[in-house]
C-alpha cells in the first residue's frame, strides 16, 4: 500500500507515519530527506535530533539521500518510510530545479514505487492553507509543494490529513 499522510508543522503527521510503519510488522527504512551534512541551523538540528530519538533503533535510518528510486529498491521488502516530501522538494528546489523537472523526478519516483509490494509511506507539509507569501520564491515553493502533493495523492491509494494528533482519512480507508 502507499500511503500520503499530510498536515501541517506540529499536526503529528510524522508520528502518525511512524506508528503505521511499526504496525506493518515489516523491517523499516526511515528516509529522512533533510539535507543534514551542511546544516548550520540549530532550531532544525535540535528537531532531527527529536525525530532521531523518538524512531526506534532496529530500525535502519537513510539521511542525506535524494535519490528515493534507488533507495526503494535497495528497501525490497521493508516498509518505508519518507519523512519528508516538503524537504526532499525544499532541496532540489534550491539547488535550482525548476517545476517542472522536479514534478517529472516525482512523477517517475511514483511510477517505479508502484510495483512495490510492502508498504510505502510518505509524509508531507500542506502548507498552502496559511496567509499568502510576500515574495515570489516563497510563493513559487507554495505552489510547487501543492502540486506534488496532489500527484502524490493521485498515486498513492491512502490520504489522511493531520490535524492536532487526528487523522482524516481522504482517502482510500479509515485514520486514527
Amino acid at each position: 500500500m502507499l500511503s500520503l499522510i499530510l498536515g501541517g508543522s506540529g499536526s503529528g503527521k510524522s508520528e502518525r507515519a511512524e506508528q503505521m510503519a511499526a504496525d506493518s510488522g515489516l523491517p523499516v527504512s526511515y528516509i529522512a530527506t533533510m539535507a543534514s551534512q551542511a546544516l548550520n541551523d540549530t532550531e532544525m538540528r535540535e528537531r532531527i535530533r527529536q525525530h532521531r530519538e523518538r524512531r526506534p533503533s532496529h530500525w535502519r535510518t537513510i539521511e542525506d539521500r535524494m535519490d528515493l528510486e534507488t533507495v526503494f529498491h535497495e528497501a525490497s521488502g521493508r516498509c518505508v518510510l519518507v519523512d519528508c516530501l516538503t524537504l526532499w522538494l525544499s532541496y532540489y528546489f534550491t539547488i535550482g530545479w525548476g517545476e517542472e523537472a522536479i514534478l517529472s523526478r516525482l512523477h517517475r519516483i511514483l511510477e517505479a514505487a508502484k510495483g512495490r509490494t510492502s508498504p510505502l509511506l510518505i509524509v508531507s507539509n500542506e502548507i498552502g492553507m496559511g496567509i499568502v507569501p510576500d515574495n515570489s520564491e516563497a510563493r513559487s515553493f507554495r505552489d510547487l509543494t501543492g502540486r506534488a502533493n496532489q500527484l502524490v495523492a493521485r498515486h498513492v491509494g491512502h490520504v489522511e490529513f493531520m490535524v492536532a494528533g487526528l487523522g482524516l482519512c481522504l482517502k482510500g480507508g479509515s485514520s486514527s
